[in-house]
């Protein structure tokens, strides 16, 4: 870890000045101590701290890391991308994808630690905002990273190892790793002083109160605070700037740019100049008549059995599969080909797509879930009503208190709903193993073991990735996860 941060040291800044957008325009690069001493430098290292977090070695593998652990995808055969890895739960100390996000977040860390101790707070409105999105952003790469490399907080958070917290600059800290229950602390600490701080509303391309607010939201239901995940959700919710998607703009939800998307609270942006085509997050999930992409992880049967039982699901659209000349359904190693279209076609690539990390339908069924665990029945499913009506259905294609369509519990309906909403975008397992239920993949698929079937429970130590090696040789200090 501290050869990690005397790279970053040296290379924070450097990186930033090369930017004064996030839309890659020319900054006149200026020494770090000039850099820091005014809102404009201090801007474009902000804005260079965004760019970290839309690198590929971050968002290409928080999304796979995020989603391929789950049971909504299905892998069609072996690779030596170290994706491979996270799919089949056979997780590594010196794999590829989990060394180049750890380093690639605490590179964005350090680059927001910087911004931070450069600025007093209560100088200025601009500078309290800049404040406040290099906060946000400091807490939501540590929730990511605690999300990967530590167990879920229902699982002793008191004691099990979570990340380091960072919040300085130094190269050769040797630092400890923090408990589970420390860094979720300091996350929401955090993101309740950025959204103090923050006063402008900005594009989804960046941080806001409400993308504090929203993030706090889904910390607290991960921390099985049921009362503050209402709380938070609450708070965006009637703020009025955000609306559900209609039916009709569903099937077009993700390609359009994110900044006329009124749902979006949050998104990693991504324009033409961004499109890394064979090493994006959409390349794995779709190839196009052109054969532009892998298209090497389908839509599970079992995902597609679920989306399938409504005719009327907008949300089907997501879906494509992909026939032969003749009509017939196209296969690899046995498998159908059933393409993901969420992260493809924004402006008519189809590798290109500005993922998103928050949007208000998250919102209600973090509500949702909240309220079915407090007890509040009929809250709930008004709230996963309102989601299926986003998706066109209605009548008797809904819920309610009498009619649970077969689930055992409205628990299960609002669970059931995230998984087909939230397909894809990094959710399952964790709502999976955060509410102590096991991962079964019972479809075909390159997880599939000798019984045809693949069970993770919870508290299975495969749940978390390892440490990569490299910092554990580096820090001392470091602990591994348990092998």
């Amino acid at each position: 870890m501290n050869a990690l941060f005397s790279r970053l040291a040296g290379l924070g800044l450097v990186v930033m000045m090369s930017a004064c957008s996030i839309d890659k325009k020319p900054y006149n690069g200026l020494p770090e101590d000039a850099v820091l001493q005014n809102a404009q430098g201090l801007r474009a290292a902000t804005d260079g701290n965004y760019m970290f977090i839309k690198d590929s070695d971050y968002t290409r593998n928080l999304y796979i890391m995020n989603e391929y652990p789950g049971d909504n995808v299905t892998l069609s055969g072996t690779t030596t991308d170290p994706l491979f890895l996270t799919y089949t739960y056979r997780r590594t100390s010196d794999q590829g994808n989990a060394l180049q996000i750890y380093r690639k977040g605490y590179q964005a860390i350090v680059g927001c630690n910087k911004v931070i101790g450069a600025i007093k707070e209560g100088s200025s409105k601009e500078l309290d905002q800049i404040l406040g999105e290099n906060l946000f952003l400091r807490a939501m790469v540590h929730f990511d990273l605690v999300r990967l490399f530590g167990r879920p907080y229902t699982q002793s958070p008191e004691t099990n190892l979570g990340i380091i917290i960072k919040t300085d600059t130094r190269a050769d800290d040797n630092a400890s790793r923090a408990t589970v229950k420390e860094v979720y602390a300091f996350v929401v600490s955090e993101l309740q002083k950025a959204a103090r701080l923050m006063t402008v509303n900005r594009t989804n391309s960046y941080a806001s109160p409400a993308a504090a607010n929203a993030l706090l939201s889904r910390v607290y239901l991960y921390m099985n605070d049921n009362a503050n995940a209402i709380k938070y959700a609450d708070l965006v919710i009637a703020e009025g700037r955000f609306a559900l998607a209609t039916p009709t703009q569903v099937p077009d939800f993700y390609a359009v740019e994110n900044e006329q998307n009124k749902e979006i609270i949050f998104a990693i942006k991504h324009t033409l100049k961004d499109d890394r085509t064979w090493s994006s997050i959409g390349s794995m999930y779709y190839t196009s008549p052109g054969g532009v992409g892998w298209g090497e992880v389908y839509a599970s049967q079992a995902f597609q059995d679920l989306v399938n039982k409504y005719p009327n699901d907008q949300r089907r659209s997501y879906l494509v599969r992909k026939l032969t000349a003749q009509g017939a359904q196209e296969k690899r190693n046995g498998i159908d080909k059933v393409y993901v279209t969420k992260f493809s076609n924004q402006a008519g690539l189809p590798t290109l797509s500005s993922p998103v990390v928050l949007r208000l339908a998250e919102l209600y069924l973090n509500r949702a879930e909240a309220y079915a665990k407090l007890g509040e029945s009929a809250k709930a499913i008004d709230d996963v009503n309102l989601i299926r009506r986003r998706a066109g259905l209605s009548g008797t294609d809904l819920y309610a208190p009498t009619d649970l369509k077969g689930l055992p519990s409205v628990l299960d309906v609002v669970l059931q709903e995230r998984r087909v909403e939230l397909a894809f975008e990094g959710h399952r397992p964790y709502d999976l193993f955060r509410n102590n239920r096991s991962l079964v993949r019972n479809y075909p698929g390159y997880h599939n073991t000798a019984t045809g079937q693949q069970t993770v429970p919870p508290d299975d130590k495969q749940v978390v990735h390892l440490v990569p090696e490299s910092e554990l040789v580096l820090n001392k200090n470091l602990k591994q996860n348990p092998l």
